[in-house]
């Protein structure tokens, strides 16, 4: 196989990394340093289809591999990515993303197991045998793949949250063709290499930009469609599957709420509330971006997370640091805009709210903690994708649920208390996809990842995540062939009549 070049133009098609036939380029840059780490192509509607049509034909094979063939493959997938050195790989998504190294390294090891999870699934049929409505007649549903599956990964998570559908897909029979972000694209391509030893074209990979991913969604030859970044991206490819009545699953950010319960176990929740607004520089879609924090342990709350803050070191992720840059000039300046906004709305910095003064290179910005916040605010409105986190003071349990559920968006929640009804009232209450309470954004490849509201249609992982690329069959199969009373023609006495007449 053709190595990896970062500036290579490549895309992996054939099961090799090719040079692309576009003559548009765009550049990768470190966010760190703001040097370039790569260069991309920027693939054209013709390449595309070349690929689809590749899809298509290998998927048509795959299709008629039995269930425990299939299963073997994605063990070996698996078992590629457990055995490689992915020391490069780490490096590589630090350098293109910024996040930390261990970051970047903790990705990785938490790939290999979706595909085994996947493996497994793909064995299990399942479909159903429900009770016959007639006597002699065997009725069933069974599952089928849709075809090609499209996969347009975002720049947060660039090789597991490929992992996540890329895995359900195979395990359902489907060949996939991935569309990574254009901001950290070189370690979703390179890690194709763990897909060589598949049958050829089941697993592609084109570069480029939101025009190359229209053109992958609207061809006649794709058939499923996952997505996951921003809500308005996530309209434009939702309103591009439906043209073509593809399903598609949508996973579209959102603004997550922290509640910090007067009944939390206050060591427990700074260093987890910590943890799940400042996480990859606060770029995960499952972030806290919304504190509410009872009034009677609210100061004793901010006093220890302004002083885990502080404690975080800022800079390179190659460097010892667990806050690393933004992932471009944008984003860095959209949070910086957010929080001097509530500043001017009454907010109070209480640390950070700056970017670093001795980072004049790269898109830093300070884990910053703001205090007096209202939920008004834009701060507390949009989705801050950034290392922000603003605290409201709230007076009562109640109070929090309310203001919590008071936003179109409903990916996750998170909730610190020792009271059991408080624990439990959360998760019924709080209107979001999933409900963490005292664990904030841990998942499980179990168990379905998804948003409500405007933060998403349809789930990743899980049984749910399998189903979402198969379609289901009905069956019936009368096994004693005979007439049926419902059948052409109708007895005369079927018909109505009026006062006994036949009209």
């Amino acid at each position: 196989m053709t190595g990896f070049d970062p500036f290579g133009r490549q895309v992996f098609r054939e099961n090799e990394f090719r040079e692309s036939r576009s003559d548009d380029s765009l550049d990768v840059i470190d966010p760190a340093t703001e040097e370039p780490v790569g260069e991309i192509a920027v693939c054209g509607p013709a390449e595309v289809e070349s690929v689809v049509d590749r899809a298509v034909r290998a998927q048509a094979e795959w299709e008629r591999t039995d269930p425990t063939t299939r299963a073997d493959a994605l063990h070996g997938v698996a078992d590629a990515i457990e055995a490689a050195d992915h020391e490069a790989d780490a490096k590589l998504m630090t350098r293109e993303h910024g996040k930390p190294y261990p970051e970047a390294e903790g990705e990785i090891a938490n790939v290999g197991p979706v595909f085994r999870y996947y493996a497994e699934l793909a064995r299990d049929d399942q479909g159903s045998i429900p009770g016959t409505t007639q006597p002699e007649s065997f009725q069933f549903h069974r599952y089928f793949p849709y075809g090609v599956s499209v996969h347009v990964v975002p720049s947060n998570f660039p090789v597991l949250l490929t992992a996540w559908t890329v895995a359900a897909s195979l395990a359902a029979g489907n060949a996939a063709i991935v569309k990574p972000s254009e901001r950290t694209p070189l370690s979703t391509l390179r890690f194709m290499r763990h897909f060589s030893e598949l049958p050829a074209g089941l697993v592609s990979c084109v570069t480029g930009d939101g025009g190359t991913a229209q053109a992958l969604i609207r061809s006649d030859d794709t058939d499923a469609i996952a997505f996951t970044g921003g809500v308005e991206t996530g309209r434009k490819v939702n309103a591009a599957a439906a043209e073509g009545i593809k399903p598609s699953v949508i996973e579209a950010g959102g603004n997550d709420p922290m509640i910090v319960s007067e009944h939390a176990p206050m060591e427990v929740a700074i260093a987890g509330s910590a943890t799940a607004a400042f996480h990859l520089s606060g770029q995960v879609c499952t972030s806290s971006e919304r504190f509410f924090v009872h009034e009677a342990v609210h100061d004793e709350f901010v006093d220890g997370l302004v002083e885990m803050a502080a404690g975080l070191r800022v800079g390179n992720g190659l460097e010892e640091s667990e806050i690393g840059p933004l992932v471009d000039e944008r984003a860095r300046d959209e949070v910086d805009r957010q929080v001097r906004s509530a500043v001017e709305a009454g907010a109070t910095v209480a640390h950070g709210g700056r970017v670093p003064p001795d980072r004049d290179v790269g898109w830093f910005y300070e884990p910053t903690v703001l205090t007096d916040v209202t939920p008004e605010m834009d701060v507390m409105k949009a989705e801050t994708f950034g290392p922000v986190a603003p605290v409201c003071s709230v007076s009562s349990f109640e109070e929090a649920l309310e203001l919590a559920n008071d936003t179109d968006f409903g990916l996750g929640a998170s909730v610190f208390t020792t009271d059991l009804e408080e624990a439990m009232r959360s998760y019924e209450t709080l209107e979001a996809g999933m409900v963490w309470v005292n664990n904030p954004m841990i998942d499980n490849d179990a168990i379905p990842f998804g948003g409500w509201k405007h933060s998403g249609i349809g789930r990743e992982l899980g049984r749910e995540g399998l189903n979402a690329f198969r379609r289901t069959k009905m069956g019936v199969i009368d096994w004693n062939p005979s007439l049926q009373e419902w059948w052409y023609p109708y007895p005369d006495d079927w018909f109505y009549s009026s006062g006994g007449e036949r009209f």
